[in-house]
């Protein structure tokens, strides 16, 4: 909750969230950020366009045994993911101000996420390299994007394709789960 308090304090000084009302916040952003916890792999994940936080900052508080690197190329928005992390303790959240595609960590990830951040193929070729050997892309999507899952995508495959359950939320929620093309099959860790 103190997330949410953070984000709508700040949300006065810049646009961070066009919702506004409460229990919304908690259903379609924390709720829906914490349904893809089952499919993350290994313990580095990496939350291409963070924006407000999510999914990284809720998933970060259910799981501190990762470590989570939220990256956000707006420098208000890394600013604010700094804040929040300060305030809520979260020593397993690293904010990465940088376009993902030119972010280079040191140790790619397990697994990394992208809410709402527009095709996948364009999440291929922006946030692809940054997925270690046996590691996972995953998509969080509204609607089953039918369109996106025809797109050949050069060096990888479709893994798996799930329906994500929120709790409160009548829409329809998918996860498009992506892994390098030369690997076998498609079992989680």
């Amino acid at each position: 909750m103190r997330h949410l308090d953070l984000m709508d304090e700040w949300g006065a000084r810049m646009n961070l969230t066009a919702i506004r009302d409460r229990e919304q916040q908690v259903t379609k952003h924390v709720l829906d950020s914490l349904s893809v916890g089952p499919w993350l792999r290994g313990e580095r994940v990496a939350d291409l366009g963070s924006g407000a936080g999510f999914p990284g900052i809720p998933l970060a508080i259910a799981d501190p045994e990762r470590h989570f690197a939220l990256i956000e190329s707006t420098g208000k928005k890394a600013d604010f993911l700094r804040h929040v992390a300060g305030e809520l303790g979260l020593a397993n959240v690293e904010i990465v101000q940088s376009r993902a595609e030119a972010y280079r960590p040191p140790i790619r990830f397990g697994t990394v996420v992208a809410r709402a951040v527009g095709p996948i193929d364009d999440l291929v070729r922006r946030g692809g390299h940054l997925v270690a050997g046996g590691g996972r892309l995953l998509a969080m999507k509204g609607r089953l994007p039918e369109k996106e899952l025809a797109v050949r995508l050069n060096g990888w495959k479709f893994a798996g394709v799930h329906r994500l359950t929120v709790p409160g939320l009548p829409e329809e929620r998918s996860l498009v789960e992506l892994c390098h093309s030369h690997e076998k099959g498609p079992e989680r860790k």
